[in-house]
């Protein structure tokens, strides 16, 4: 016969890791999205939950009192969010790109409610971050998402994870020297070329100066803008390996900065 017993200390270790499966869900993006509804959220993480219960390494808890239980609950609260946080982080790069691009061709105030992230976007940021994750879904991000999720109850087991600030700062301060270099790779293109035509007009305003270059500029830049936009389509599967690389390396990299020093010198040796 199958055994259907369930303690109260299996509870409360199920407990710990649906709480850390949860806040990754509601962080991590894909996941994240407010089209999805929350009770559809709460189902998926439950059961996501429930196999990783069965599946990861058990480890023992120790606590004490109420306090101590409370203080294991947010740190699982805390290793979630921040490694849901970082592949979060990566998604809106796209959303940089955009807000530069819609400045460069004068679109900026053309910004439009985005009901996926319930803020405020300009049009050419959605339309990145619409492109780019349709490509990360399709080359299987959401299927690294929950594998890296699921490792890193091997990498971090219950109550082991370790803050180390700054590992922390040192790799948010990486992360956003190459969040800026990725973003204006993305809007390289309509960014130079928008700069060759500011030059073009300036020339013109000094060689005819009975032109009214604001009403001109304004139409050649939406113009062009919006026709480089169309040609520079293709460079988007580039832009999103270089999202999902990036992806990769901000998961891992604050995963390993959670882990115990014993932890640590295990996973490498």
């Amino acid at each position: 016969m199958i055994n259907y017993t369930f303690t109260y200390g299996d509870l409360e270790y199920f407990l710990l890791v649906f709480i850390r499966v949860i806040s990754f869900m509601f962080v991590a993006p894909f996941f994240s999205m407010s089209n999805m509804p929350r009770r559809i959220r709460i189902g998926f993480s439950f059961f996501v939950a429930l196999l990783l219960y069965q599946s990861v390494p058990r480890q023992s808890i120790v606590y004490d009192t109420l306090i101590g239980y409370s203080v294991i609950v947010m740190k699982e609260v805390l290793t979630g969010l921040l490694i849901g946080f970082a592949a979060n982080l990566c998604a809106s790069i796209v959303s940089f790109a955009g807000h530069i691009v819609d400045m460069e061709m004068g679109l900026s105030m053309a910004s439009m409610f985005d009901p996926t992230t319930k803020e405020t976007s300009t049009i050419t940021g959605i339309y990145y971050n619409y492109m780019v994750l349709l490509m990360l879904m399709i080359s299987g991000m959401h299927r690294y998402l929950i594998q890296a999720l699921a490792e890193t109850y091997t990498l971090i087991p219950v109550n082991g994870a370790v803050i180390r600030t700054d590992t922390l700062l040192a790799a948010m301060l990486e992360f956003m020297a190459n969040y800026i270099i990725i973003g204006f790779r993305i809007c390289l293109p309509i960014f130079a070329v928008m700069t060759i035509l500011n030059a073009v007009l300036g020339i013109l305003a000094k060689v005819s100066p009975q032109l009214n270059m604001f009403v001109v500029g304004i139409q050649m830049k939406v113009l062009v803008g919006l026709s480089i936009l169309f040609l520079s389509t293709s460079m988007l599967p580039g832009a999103a390996d270089f999202i999902y690389d990036q992806m990769k390396r901000m998961v891992v990299t604050l995963s390993l900065i959670h882990i115990s020093e014993p932890t640590r010198r295990r996973g490498i040796s």
